[in-house]
């Protein structure tokens, strides 16, 4: 999914939810104004992908605990100048978890979010345009805890928002996956 085919999905795009709409606007500009939107040159805000991974029953998600950020959160990650947003999610999804046999479950967008992302050592506090993708894995794949994480786990769907802290953006994607699995 490159730039053209991004600007044309979030026109698409179609959610229930106020904040969502509220992101479409700003996502289009920054990908419309910023030929750096893909780096973390572009220092005010940048894309990024995550990986909702889900299992196959759709009972548990699979969460990663950010070292940087001390917080349960999905699997994903910079851009760094790649422009296909899919291929980053699963490249991220593939880096962080060591799962070799994630399936896509649809190449339309699940989820879309832009947060701030603190001042962390030498790098100023920025904006996260985060596109989310939706994948299934089977609970039996062996994973790996990478560098980036303290740890990884399947997390119960009704155990998340307790988890989470009931972090807005998770229980988001929580309420869209009941909706297309129940």
């Amino acid at each position: 999914m490159d730039r053209l085919e991004l600007i044309d999905a979030l026109e698409n795009y179609i959610t229930p939810f106020h904040e969502e709409n509220a992101f479409i606007p700003r996502f289009k500009s920054l990908l419309i104004n910023f030929d750096n939107c893909y780096s973390r040159s572009l220092i005010t805000g940048h894309m990024t992908a995550s990986a909702w991974i889900i299992d196959k029953r759709a009972t548990a998600a699979l969460l990663v605990h950010h070292k940087k950020l001390n917080k349960w959160l999905q699997p994903g990650g910079h851009a760094d100048g790649e422009e296909d947003i899919l291929a980053v999610a699963k490249k991220e999804a593939e880096e962080e978890t060591g799962l070799k046999t994630l399936q896509l479950y649809h190449n339309l967008l699940f989820d879309i979010d832009i947060h701030l992302i603190p001042t962390h050592k030498h790098v100023k506090a920025h904006l996260h345009h985060d596109i989310r993708f939706l994948f299934i894995a089977d609970k039996e794949e062996e994973y790996i805890v990478s560098d980036e994480s303290n740890e990884l786990a399947w997390i119960p769907l009704d155990k998340l928002n307790e988890c989470t802290a009931n972090n807005h953006s998770i229980n988001r994607m929580l309420l869209k996956t009941n909706s297309v699995f129940n």
